[in-house]
């Protein structure tokens, strides 16, 4: 498969920054194509509006999705979009790793979203959900936690599926992925040296199986055999 992971953490030392070195060290050597953004290291500004096109169709009044269809058709998104929008198209699979902000994704990657998703080009009027321009494409959510796995199994935090509900439906459904199963590692912090390992084992064998996994769900989902 052709492999898109994009990478949120600002510390190269990170447990994050271990699950996505593992991930482009493990995937590459199953014989994948894997192409990365670090946006923390690449400096990525995150900031969507007027700066995201090199001219407007109109100066008057800023309307971003107008700019977007229009950016499209005259060749004026920014090269930042551009080569972002190439690696998401290139892919067939796609990974974001990140730790869990405020209930959701940092504001980097939400920026990334921001800029990289525009209208005509990865949704328009009824190309969403089953008919989005990604159908086919899959998603995985890569996270980590502050708080232990009970906070997110109660009525304390809510479920963390119902969590990350709103990117899996509210972003990469909408745009026509399918979604894996997210990765999930509690508590990051208070994990001693020798938990980390056995979770990079353990992410390290569920990406060797990543394709396997992604048919037998497949298969469940068609009610095949």
């Amino acid at each position: 498969m052709k492999i898109l992971i994009i990478l949120a953490h600002p510390e190269e030392k990170s447990f994050n920054a271990a699950m996505f070195n593992t991930a482009i060290s493990i995937l590459e050597k199953e014989g994948h194509e894997v192409k990365t953004t670090d946006l923390y290291q690449e400096n990525y500004q995150p900031v969507s509006g007027k700066g995201n096109f090199t001219r407007l169709k109109n100066t008057d009044y800023f309307k971003q999705q107008d700019e977007e269809v229009f950016a499209l058709q005259q060749s004026t998104f920014m090269p930042d979009i551009i080569s972002e929008q190439e690696k998401v198209e290139w892919c067939d699979m796609m990974i974001w790793q990140f730790p869990l902000y405020w209930f959701s994704v940092p504001a980097i990657l939400k920026g990334w979203i921001d800029k990289v998703f525009t209208m005509g080009k990865f949704y328009d009027n009824g190309k969403i959900f089953g008919n989005g321009f990604s159908v086919g494409k899959k998603a995985m959510l890569s996270l980590t936690t502050g708080g232990p796995e009970k906070n997110y199994v109660d009525a304390k935090y809510g479920d963390i599926q119902s969590i990350l509900f709103p990117i899996h439906r509210g972003i990469l459904e909408f745009l026509g992925f399918s979604v894996v199963e997210p990765e999930v590692v509690y508590s990051v912090e208070r994990l001693s040296e020798a938990e980390r390992e056995i979770v990079l084992g353990n992410w390290s064998k569920r990406l060797i199986n990543i394709e396997e996994e992604i048919s037998q769900r497949t298969t469940e989902q068609t009610g095949l055999k």
